[in-house]
């Protein structure tokens, strides 16, 4: 099992293992901040309560915390490449809660600029997710996963 640690409480919290069930997004205001870096340091209460994680447990933890095993690095590799050069993301992603249930949204984040137009860190907001979508987002992330596997097997070989 899986665990990341919090940087403020030095505690390693413990990923949970999937459970296949999903918990719908039903809307609100889900929203995240983070420093350069992916760490929390904020977290509203409509996230907290999504994820199941407390505030304390939230705020000084990596951001991949809830970061479901049927995502695709590739997703996320684009993701900080678009943020990191100061553009807006946009995609869906299947999150994992606490309980180890999952939900699916719809992520954009862009960054956060200082006085001297610097990245100082990135704001996460979520939007209800097309169900249409969801099942081909699900379709194309098992692919990349079996292309990320195959590309796995042939370098832990050198080939």
């Amino acid at each position: 099992m899986q665990s990341v640690l919090n940087i403020f409480t030095k505690e390693r919290i413990r990923k949970p293992s999937p459970i296949d069930e999903e918990v719908l997004f039903d809307g609100g205001v889900m929203i995240t901040e983070t420093d350069r870096a992916g760490i929390i340091t904020y977290a509203n209460r409509r996230f907290r309560n999504m994820t199941g994680y407390t505030k304390e447990e939230l705020i000084g933890s990596p951001h991949s915390i809830n970061r479901h095993p049927d995502m695709p690095k590739a997703a996320f590799k684009e993701m900080w490449q678009t943020i990191k050069n100061g553009k807006t993301w946009q995609g869906y992603v299947k999150n994992l809660r606490k309980d180890g249930k999952y939900y699916w949204v719809i992520v954009w984040i862009k960054p956060k600029f200082g006085k001297n137009g610097e990245i100082t860190g990135f704001i996460a907001g979520r939007k209800v997710p097309q169900r249409e979508t969801i099942a081909l987002m699900e379709r194309r992330y098992k692919d990349i996963l079996k292309q990320e596997d195959i590309n796995s097997f042939y370098k832990m070989r050198g080939i």
